[in-house]
C-alpha cells in the first residue's frame, strides 16, 4: 500500500490530503443534515437534496481516509492516484512534463501542478499534496533522472 511506503530511502517522497481535511468534510456533511432537517419545513425534498449533497461529501472524505497519498516520488518515477481510490506507477520514461498551472481569479491565485502522462494529465491542488504545487514540481523535476 502506498501508504506504508518507504520514505527513508534516498530520493523518496510523497505528498498526501491534510489530516484535517477528512474531519472538516464529516462536519460539513452534517452541518447540511442539520440545515436540511431545520429548513425542512415539511418539504420532503429539501432534506434529500441536503442528504444527497452530505453523501457526495462524505463520500469525498472517504476517499481522503482510503488514500490520502496523492503524489508519491522516487528514483524510478510517480505513483499517483487514480479514479476513486486507486493508484497508477508512471516510469520518468512515461512523464512528458511536470508543470504547474497558476491562474488568478476574484483576486486569488491558485496554482495546480499538471503531470503530462501523454494519454494522461493528473492534476493536483494544494490541498491534494499539502503543499505548494510550485515547491512540489520543483522536487518532482530534481528527483527526475536526466533524460
Amino acid at each position: 500500500m502506498l501508504g506504508d511506503m518507504d520514505t527513508t530511502s534516498p530520493g523518496s517522497r510523497q505528498w498526501r490530503v491534510p489530516a484535517a481535511l477528512p474531519a472538516v468534510k464529516v462536519g460539513g456533511a452534517g452541518a447540511l443534515v442539520a440545515l436540511g432537517l431545520l429548513l425542512a419545513d415539511g418539504d420532503p425534498t429539501r432534506l434529500v437534496l441536503a442528504g444527497l449533497a452530505a453523501a457526495a461529501l462524505l463520500g469525498w472524505a472517504t476517499r481522503d481516509v482510503l488514500v490520502p497519498v496523492r503524489l508519491a516520488v522516487d528514483p524510478e518515477g510517480l505513483t499517483v492516484v487514480s479514479g476513486f481510490a486507486g493508484r497508477r506507477r508512471l516510469p520518468w520514461s512515461q512523464v512528458a512534463e511536470i508543470r504547474v498551472d497558476q491562474r488568478t481569479r476574484l483576486g486569488r491565485s491558485n496554482a495546480a501542478l499538471e503531470v503530462d502522462a501523454g494519454e494522461t494529465l493528473h492534476l493536483f491542488g494544494r490541498f491534494d499534496l499539502d503543499a505548494d504545487p510550485v515547491e512540489v514540481a520543483a522536487e518532482l523535476r530534481e528527483a527526475r533522472p536526466t533524460r
